[in-house]
């Protein structure tokens, strides 16, 4: 997260998308409001009344009436909204009911005109962060958006607020918990588009921008480990040589620069050692290799972050769980858990 606007993030409310309505987002929103009143205080739904309503409704436990939802005009008057209800701005148009747990164009194009709505409010300084319920990339890809996720999305909103091309505004994805902590190199993208994608550019790039996050967010410079690509980090060029010709050098040039980084580290042994303490974070080469160490610690613990943004944005670190749509049993826990986190990258800023 960059400078601009993040002083103005404090004090302002906080908006949760809610996701794709086809999938547990709305209801996992609403849960987190239910089970979290006092972290939930000051922010609001942007999204659909009608879905939320449809949600809440859902969730009605047995003799008891369903958790109000109220409509908020302005999103200051989230701020003042009592307790025991769901705050809900219309951001998007009115979506017809849809069917729970299917692939919609409908349901992708309110999920996505939701987070386009809270990344441009965030972005204009009108309230503090977003943490965004899950949406769906192939219902997203259906109603037209050219993005594979939301941490695309968000970059091209950035850089259309800033300015400037969207290569000129990195962004990294960081999943966190409480005992580990690892960015990528690389996002949304093939397995061998993102091993194309290991340049000294990129790694030293995602070491500057994790030392710049992580170094706001705990006060102090981080320790930053560097997973290899390779099996056993190449093994001094036997198993490929990427680590010799990219990956060491660019750790070398951030050491230059002063950051607190070292590697590359075998990939199967790197995130123990940073689970139990030897650093503040990994550096992983792609998507996978840096997201199953956090997402086997427990999917309720993990908050994604993004990095780089000129704003505060967390989500849960689960997909939409369609499967689990329309039963009233999915766990509000990592949603929460992001809220939290949030709220304390606002406070750090």
């Amino acid at each position: 997260m960059s400078e601009t606007n993040t002083a103005a993030g404090r004090g302002l409310p906080l908006a949760i998308t809610m996701g794709d309505p086809a999938g547990i987002g709305p209801e996992i929103v609403v849960k987190a409001f239910r089970e979290a009143p006092a972290l939930t205080r000051g922010a609001f739904v942007a999204g659909d009344v009608g879905c939320m309503r449809r949600a809440t409704a859902l969730l009605a436990r047995p003799g008891e009436p369903a958790m109000p939802v109220m409509v908020i005009d302005d999103v200051a008057e989230a701020l003042d909204a009592p307790p025991g209800a769901v705050p809900v701005l219309q951001v998007v148009q009115p979506v017809p009911e849809i069917e729970l747990g299917r692939i919609s164009a409908a349901a992708g194009r309110a999920a996505g005109d939701a987070v386009t709505w809270a990344a441009r409010a965030a972005l204009a300084g009108e309230i503090g962060a977003i943490v965004t319920a899950p949406l769906h990339k192939e219902a997203l890809s259906a109603a037209g958006f050219d993005f594979p996720g939301h941490t695309e999305l968000l970059q091209h909103e950035a850089a259309r607020h800033l300015g400037k091309p969207v290569d000129q505004v990195p962004v990294r994805m960081m999943l966190a918990n409480d005992e580990l902590r690892t960015v990528l190199v690389s996002i949304h993208m093939s397995l061998r588009q993102a091993i194309e994608a290991v340049s000294f550019e990129g790694v030293l790039q995602t070491l500057r921008i994790t030392h710049e996050a992580l170094s706001r967010a705990l006060g102090a410079a981080p320790r930053i480990a560097v997973a290899g690509l390779n099996p056993h980090a190449g093994e001094g060029g036997l198993f490929g040589s990427e680590e010799q010709s990219i990956i060491a050098p660019a750790i070398e040039a951030a050491r230059a620069e002063g950051i607190v980084c070292s590697g590359p580290y075998a990939p199967d042994t790197v995130f123990m050692r940073a689970r139990r303490g030897e650093f503040d974070a990994v550096v992983a080469m792609y998507h996978d290799q840096g997201l199953i160490p956090v997402k086997y610690l427990g999917v309720e613990k993990g908050v994604n972050v993004t990095l780089g943004l000129p704003l505060v944005r967390t989500s849960p670190d689960h997909g939409t769980a369609f499967d689990l749509a329309g039963t009233g049993r999915a766990d509000a826990a990592s949603l929460i858990e992001a809220i939290r986190v949030a709220r304390s990258l606002v406070r750090s800023a």
